[in-house]
């Protein structure tokens, strides 16, 4: 496998992620911000962050899937959130869990999560990017 997911020693273990990837593949894919739109354009989940969590995620694994690879190939999610505060954190838990329950993955790569004022539609609540390595 291409990558491989630890958490060092002298790092806090976090349930949601792993701190490090260690990416030993020859190819990179690089998927750009995927938001709660289904495959003909229509948002899912209008006001609800799990929902949209859930479809970016989908949409993530149907981006991996198109360039031959799964969630195992993850190297680092960059999670936008718009107007975050942390009370949100149990939807985009409950979100990642719903998507990953459907792929039958744990999505445990590095990540990040930032807060932004706003996406590129007014619906949107999240954006997802991904960066993968293939063998």
């Amino acid at each position: 496998m291409a990558i491989t997911l630890m958490d060092p020693d002298g790092l806090p273990k976090i349930d949601a992620y792993r701190q490090v990837a260690v990416a030993t593949g020859s190819k990179l894919v690089f998927i750009a911000g995927q938001v709660a739109w289904d495959a003909d354009g229509t948002t899912v989940g209008v006001g609800d962050l799990a929902a949209q969590v859930e479809q970016c995620y989908l949409n993530i694994a149907t981006a991996l899937a198109g360039a031959g690879g799964s969630f195992d190939h993850v190297a680092k999610l960059t999670l936008y959130v718009v107007d975050w505060t942390p009370d949100k954190m149990p939807l985009v838990m409950d979100g990642i869990g719903r998507a990953a329950a459907r792929l039958g993955v744990t999505p445990v790569p590095p990540g990040s999560l930032l807060g932004v004022a706003a996406l590129d539609v007014p619906e949107h609540l999240v954006e997802v990017e991904a960066v993968a390595v293939l063998d």
